[in-house]
């Protein structure tokens, strides 16, 4: 599986269910209004986790996706998708809607994009549909979202074996959030691994406890 990030929410996973026969799944391109520069990219699955304009410019994609756009269970080339409800604030959604969380089984290994959840924690029932986590994706950057203290209550709820941190101020960004930096602190980690892009297979998967992964835009 290879894991790449463009900035705000927006991923391309690349993985290979079946071997020599690519799958590129896409998440949340953003509106370029933004600041950031979406790259030409073309993907076979699009999610999209909820309807603000830096997450759901699905026109910037080419190819012609399978659309994911909402919770549900979702089985394509063998790859299983499951769209679990969640709120965009930790008002029942009165401030900015409702936000849809996605799981992501493939090559042996399950990751989690929270999109952009506001709620200060995960209900039973949401941490019963995610399940066991390898790879959780979290936005850290507060002000539309959840913020670096939060997070970390969250990650405790769903213990993955890997953190990759999202939506938070990079350079370009037209909007004002908090930096990876304070995550890192509230972490406890001086020194993540810091990566272009995420190459990862099951085997690599450490059970020597959580690790952070920071990916560059």
């Amino acid at each position: 599986m290879q894991i790449t990030w463009y900035g705000q929410s927006c991923f391309k996973i690349i993985t290979n269910q079946k071997k020599n026969n690519p799958v590129n799944i896409v998440i949340d391109p953003f509106d370029e209004t933004l600041g950031l520069k979406l790259p030409s990219i073309e993907a076979d699955i699009l999610l999209i986790t909820h309807h603000h304009r830096d997450h759901d410019n699905s026109k910037a994609i080419k190819g012609n996706p399978f659309l994911i756009d909402g919770p549900g269970e979702y089985e394509i080339k063998e790859i299983y998708i499951q769209g679990i409800f969640s709120f965009h604030d930790d008002s029942q959604g009165k401030q900015r809607g409702n936000n849809t969380i996605y799981t992501i089984a493939t090559e042996e290994m399950k990751l989690c994009h929270l999109g952009d959840i506001g709620q200060k924690e995960l209900t039973p029932d949401q941490l019963e549909k995610i399940g066991n986590i390898d790879i959780l994706i979290i936005p850290i950057g507060g002000v539309y979202t959840i913020d670096s203290k939060t997070a970390a209550k969250i990650i405790s709820q769903i213990e993955p074996k890997i953190i990759i941190p999202m939506h938070y101020q990079i350079p370009k960004l037209k909007l004002k959030l908090e930096g990876v930096d304070k995550f890192l602190k509230v972490m406890g980690m001086k020194k993540p691994e810091t990566l272009n892009k995420l190459l990862i297979k099951k085997k690599d998967l450490s059970e020597e406890g959580l690790k952070v992964v920071v990916l560059k835009p």
